[in-house]
Order: C-alpha cells, then structure tokens, then sequence
C-alpha cells in the first residue's frame, strides 16, 4: 500500500512541475496529448452522464411549431461554431479546439433508448455548457421549453438538406430581415 501511495504522490509531483514549467502547450493551435485528450473525453461523457441520467424528457415530437421554434434559436446562436445545412465553415468553427460537432451531419439515430440518452444529454450540455470549449451556458438566458425545442431540431438535423432547413428557419430570417430595415429606418 505504501509503494501505491508513493507512486501516485511521485507522479502528482511529477505533473505539477510539467504543468507548472509550461511545457504543456495550451494554444487552441496545438492538438492536446493523446492521454490528455482521452482523459478530457473520459471526464466530459461521464460528467454528462452523471448529470443528465434523471432528467425527464418531454415529448419532442410537437409538431412543426417544437421545430420552428428550435430551428429559430438554432439559427440565431448555434450556426457560428456547429453550422447548418450548405454552410461553409466559419472563422470561428474553424478555430475552435475542440471542434464543435455538426450535427446536420451525424448518422440517423433510430434507437430509441440512444435517442432518449442523447436527448437527456443535449439539454443537459445546452442550458449548462462545457467548461473550456466555446458551449456556453444558455440555460442562463432561455427557458427549458426553448432548450428542449433546440434538442428536437438537433435531433431532426441528421442528414437535412439546405432547403429543409432553410423551410424551417424561413421566419426567422424573415423576422431578421424586417428587423433590419427597422433599424436602419432610425
């Protein structure tokens, strides 16, 4: 037991002075090492896990309006770092490390005990965000029925074609463009 004790006390001392010399590159241009990055993805799904195993999901499927409504607020603050259907990267996804998932292009999910995971998960990761990456916490200024909205658009994303979601997003930039002239008419 003490022979465990000391090693884990050598290797704390050990990391410290790596992480305390600077020797570990913290730029967002420098891919992390591979330990590092499977001990981050180790803490990230099991912290989700954790915290999202007992949330209740609503139904999702409410129609075009749980859609529109996703589809708006997706449109409006999500398509900088996780795009959309026939949207090129941008400056920030490009600069994002870790990169941001696009969802419009993950694999169609049909399970359903994964579906009801993966929805548990998405609210979970949209009203608290992620510590270090750019996910912010947007639980802070939206209701859980505008997040579980977001998580019913992202979950139809998969596999949407440009003009599926330019139909859903249509009143939004509609409502953008009048707001537009509004502003400059001041």
């Amino acid at each position: 037991m003490k022979k465990i004790l000391s090693l884990l006390l050598i290797s704390a001392i050990l990391a410290a002075i790596i992480i305390g010399s600077g020797v570990y590159n913290i730029a967002a241009t420098e891919k992390h090492w591979p330990i590092t990055e499977k001990l981050i993805e180790w803490v990230r799904i099991s912290s989700i896990h954790a915290h999202s195993e007992n949330i209740e999901v609503p139904s999702l499927e409410d129609g075009d309006d749980m859609l529109k409504i996703g589809a708006t607020h997706y449109h409006a603050m999500c398509t900088s770092c996780h795009l959309a259907p026939g949207m090129k990267s941008t400056e920030l996804s490009l600069g994002l490390y870790p990169q941001a998932p696009v969802f419009y292009q993950r694999e169609t999910i049909v399970d359903q005990a994964e579906m009801l995971s993966l929805a548990k998960a998405y609210f979970w990761v949209i009203k608290n965000g992620i510590k270090m990456t750019a996910m912010p916490a947007w639980g802070l200024s939206h209701d859980d029925a505008s997040i579980w909205a977001m998580v019913a658009f992202i979950l139809k994303m998969s596999g949407m074609t440009m003009e599926q979601y330019q139909e859903l997003t249509r009143s939004t930039q509609d409502h953008e463009t009048s707001h537009e002239h509004h502003d400059h008419a001041h």
